[in-house]
């Protein structure tokens, strides 16, 4: 079953509405760094499809963009179908773009995207040099981290963005 997507307008109507849960899919550092208020914190990299149950009329799931928080509907329908479930498009991004509030905490850390974006562009760049400088076989690890990036950009699937959820600074609450 494919989650609902809905518009930042159109989750604030439902929050609004009252019986609705809210759920940041982000690593715990960003949740802590800004919020939809009244959200709670089940981080992706360690969700259960079994962590929600119908305590709520409906859930408003949501990241930075839009991504993570499809692979959580799609994680918590497969194991509750029953669920009425939402994604916002466009995450707290798209929440924030529309003027609603967010709760900022006292420490900012940078996106999960961004950080993979930083790492890749590091790692490309390194690699580029070296093999200007050092040695061509430096254009393998290229190659490797170009073809992750194709994987994850036609899959959805981004194998960096998990390992770096997992990093001690993204687990910070």
């Amino acid at each position: 079953m494919q989650p609902k997507e809905i518009s930042a307008n159109e989750a604030f109507t439902l929050i609004e509405r009252g019986d609705v849960g809210i759920i940041d899919v982000r690593e715990p550092a960003e949740h802590m760094a800004s919020h939809i208020e009244g959200s709670e914190s089940f981080p992706l990299s360690k969700l259960k499809g079994e962590d929600i149950k119908h305590e709520k009329s409906a859930y408003i799931i949501y990241c930075q963009k839009g991504g993570r928080g499809k692979s959580a509907c799609e994680k918590f329908l497969a194991h509750n179908p029953d669920l009425n479930i939402y994604n916002i498009t466009g995450g707290i991004n798209e929440w924030v773009n529309e003027g609603y509030n967010v709760r900022k905490g006292e420490k900012s850390i940078l996106p999960l995207d961004r950080q993979v974006q930083l790492s890749i562009s590091t790692l490309l760049l390194a690699f580029c040099a070296l093999s200007l400088t050092i040695s061509t076989a430096f254009i393998w690890p290229i190659i490797f981290v170009a073809a992750g990036l194709f994987v994850a950009g036609a899959t959805g699937f981004c194998g960096l963005a998990r390992i770096i959820a997992l990093m001690p600074w993204n687990q910070r609450v």
